[in-house]
């Protein structure tokens, strides 16, 4: 088993659909050694009745690794729960924070905001299940829920529940109107109301997302929370937050870009022995050279190439030309 006391919640990549597979997560471990990594939603169906295997896998190398769960059983959470300690994951995380249609019509993601009782009965049969910790990731409210009180409500629920981790989207969701990729950016962000939760809660691990754009605005949110979730910006520009590694961990961050390809380029081609698709890993190394010589270049050829059938390591050498030569 993990041990567990050896990560801690300081540094995150938030869970992203379609986003932080676990080629994704590969790739951004070469950089950042120590950060908490989250695989994508899984529900509780797909684990408990469809490819467990395909949903669960991970490489050893991502640790620290929480699953992030969608579901609102208590039952299902809790054997779920167990099968991801079973598997060797680190954290289990439940997702009280998505919008989307598909979430909604299962009853659970942020509409759970609204049933605190829910969430927190999940929690008290998760945490009976296993050893490893039971975290939630919020909004800070949905809809007509405007005030700061309704979110501490739901925290003080479900943390006496057994929860001490809560990760917040400074964001409400609005479940009506808005699409998921609105409601990552059209409600405002209120970073006041996750800095208060820790002020008014100061034994709970508060951690603070949404629109952090680079190591500096994160650098501040520390001085008010005790860790910062990066999604989209960490996405787009993997380099973006060495410095903000080499402030928390008081060590570097891989910042040679061609070595971290090389490593990235050994398991690509490990993979493409066991069968997977070159264009399934490389699109998340599009913007490993933002703002370099030659990114355009390799970004194009990488997205005009990596599908093609039979295309290999060699794509992403050719592409390499660009920003060495």
């Amino acid at each position: 088993m993990p041990n567990h006391s050896s990560f801690d919640r300081r540094f995150s990549v938030a869970p992203m659909m379609d986003w932080t597979d676990r080629h994704c997560r590969y790739f951004h471990r070469l950089i950042y050694p120590k950060i908490l990594l989250y695989t994508e939603m899984v529900t509780c169906g797909a684990i408990i009745h469809g490819d467990r295997e395909r949903f669960l896998a991970f490489n050893k190398d991502e640790h620290p690794l929480a699953l992030q769960l969608g579901g609102n059983d208590p039952s299902d959470m809790a054997t779920c729960a167990k099968i991801a300690e079973d598997a060797g994951y680190d954290e289990v995380n439940i997702n009280v924070g998505c919008p989307s249609d598909r979430v909604q019509n299962g009853a659970f993601g942020a509409c759970l905001m609204r049933e605190p009782e829910t969430v927190a009965e999940c929690v008290a049969r998760m945490r009976d299940s296993v050893d490893i910790p039971v975290t939630v990731k919020h909004r800070i409210g949905v809809d007509d829920m405007n005030d700061y009180d309704d979110m501490l409500n739901f925290v003080d629920i479900v943390h006496q529940a057994g929860c001490e981790a809560f990760i917040v989207h400074a964001r409400k969701a609005w479940l009506k109107g808005l699409s998921p990729k609105e409601n990552r950016d059209v409600p405002p962000l209120q970073y006041a109301n996750v800095y208060r939760l820790k002020l008014e809660r100061p034994d709970l691990d508060i951690i603070i997302n949404g629109g952090i754009k680079n190591s500096e605005d994160a650098e501040e949110h520390m001085r008010h929370v005790d860790g910062v979730m990066i999604g989209r910006e960490i996405y787009h520009n993997p380099m973006m937050f060495i410095s903000l590694y080499k402030t928390l961990y008081n060590e570097d961050a891989e910042h040679d870009r061609l070595k971290i390809i090389s490593r990235f380029s050994d398991y690509v081609q490990q993979q493409l022995n066991e069968g997977v698709y070159l264009n399934r890993m490389t699109k998340h190394v599009l913007g490993l050279f933002h703002q370099q010589r030659g990114a355009k270049y390799w970004r194009r050829y990488i997205s005009e190439n990596a599908h093609k059938p039979g295309a290999g390591v060699d794509v992403i050498n050719v592409a390499l030309r660009a920003v060495t030569e």
